[in-house]
């Protein structure tokens, strides 16, 4: 049967016009939401939406424009250069005088504009001449510049529900039997497949439809088997310059934390096979060394430099091998938060006394000045002494709290924590002697 043409791609021609037909994002949407106010008021303010592919960012940063009434003009990031924007937001101040309204500047994708780019849109921002709108897949807090940011309002949006989904399919199927002439039904089953492939993105949903459009006999309702076979069993992709990234090595580090050496193994292997750079995964791993083992296994850090230093040499596909003998040894290794607990507590410690001075005791008397302040004076240099310790105080006298570093009972650090009691034995010692 030919089909025709004109009403691809489905994305775009079933795109909701108003507030009624957008599906999902109820958090943004709903009745006494952000969303509602804003149109309700006929007010807008300068916003980030975030969200994954497919999700309605570009969809409700257009209807919010078209209901609140405000002049616009409209940009994608992947194709317009800053010069163009700049002409259309010099003339803004003009344009907001004419009309009583800021002109909204709607960027999609604005994420691909680097931060000294985006450094452009703050004086007009500021200045209340233009009204920014913005979409992204990535997370604002890495790729948005931080003085920018901190004028936007962050929406963020969400993967849709297969109840949505399922309303989009339905909406899809009634476009095409009432402009296509086409009557393309789906099984159960090939609906439920076709609602699991999306994986909450509605212009993935579309975009199947249409394939299947085009290819499906239509006397009968399309299978299972058949949508299957036009997808070739693929799962949803890893988006590599998206907030996957951060997700996936997060899920990679808390498999890690949580000694899960499949799960490490799994979200590992989802990375590497998406195409992610194995060094920002080693990069990861080497923190995850010293959070979340530290000293109950030294060996932890070492093993992922050296599996670092060897990817380098060797390089993909086979030096990914370094990274599997990496993962499984941090989630087999035993585990401890020691040095990342010290790491927190100390930063309050050096906030609190950050303005005592070094004890006179242990300045350097490099100077007359300081010499001349006793600088030194008192100075008992350690190995002189039998113990090879003393009870010299080293720390400011100001500072009463003790214990920054607590080893668990974990691997190395019970030995540590042997070292610790040794210690403080001997300066008891030397103060019963005192």
């Amino acid at each position: 049967m030919e089909i025709h043409h004109d009403f691809f791609p489905l994305a775009d021609k079933l795109r909701p016009g108003n507030l009624g037909e957008f599906e999902g994002q109820e958090h943004l949407t709903g009745r006494q939401k952000i969303v509602q106010a804003l149109v309700q008021s006929k007010n807008l303010a300068s916003m980030i939406f975030w969200g994954p592919p497919g999700t309605g960012k570009t969809t409700l940063a257009r209807i919010l424009v078209r209901e609140t009434g405000y002049p616009a003009a409209e940009f994608s990031a992947t194709v317009s250069g800053i010069a163009e924007i700049k002409k259309i937001m010099e003339k803004s101040k003009a344009a907001r005088n004419d009309q009583g309204k800021p002109l909204v500047l709607f960027v999609d994708e604005i994420h691909h504009f680097n931060r000294s780019v985006q450094d452009a849109f703050l004086p007009y921002v500021e200045r209340g001449d233009v009204i920014l709108l913005g979409t992204t897949t990535e997370n604002p807090a890495y790729k948005i510049n931080r003085a920018l940011l901190s004028r936007l309002k962050i929406l963020e949006l969400f993967p849709l529900k297969n109840e949505h989904l399922a309303n989009i399919l339905n909406r899809a199927l009634a476009f095409i039997h009432e402009k296509g002439s086409a009557d393309l039904r789906f099984t159960p089953e090939a609906e439920a497949v076709v609602i699991g492939y999306s994986n909450g993105d509605s212009r993935r949903l579309l975009n199947l439809v249409e394939i299947v459009l085009q290819t499906a006999d239509h006397s009968e309702p399309v299978g299972e088997t058949f949508v299957l076979d036009v997808i070739q069993n693929k799962v949803a992709g890893y988006d590599r310059s998206g907030d996957d990234r951060y997700q996936y090595i997060s899920a990679l580090h808390k498999s890690v934390r949580n000694s899960d050496v499949d799960a490490s193994l799994f979200w590992l292997y989802r990375m590497l096979e998406g195409g992610e750079d194995p060094l920002y995964i080693l990069r990861r791993m080497v923190r995850m060394a010293v959070e979340d083992i530290g000293l109950a296994d030294p060996e932890a850090l070492r093993l992922c430099l050296s599996a670092k230093q060897a990817y380098e040499f060797l390089g993909s596909p086979e030096g990914d091998l370094f990274l599997t003998e990496a993962a499984v040894y941090l989630a087999l290794a035993p585990k401890s938060n020691a040095l990342y607990r010290s790491d927190g507590k100390m930063k309050e410690i050096a906030e609190k006394y950050k303005l005592l001075p070094v004890p006179l005791q242990i300045v350097n008397p490099d100077n007359f000045i300081a010499a001349g302040k006793g600088a030194g004076k008192d100075y008992i240099y350690a190995h002189d002494c039998p113990e090879k310790t003393s009870l010299l105080p080293t720390l400011p006298a100001g500072v009463l709290e003790r214990g920054f570093y607590e080893p668990s009972g974990m691997g190395f650090e019970k030995n540590i924590r042997e070292r610790l009691a040794y210690w403080k034995k001997i300066k008891d010692e030397l103060k019963k002697k005192k």
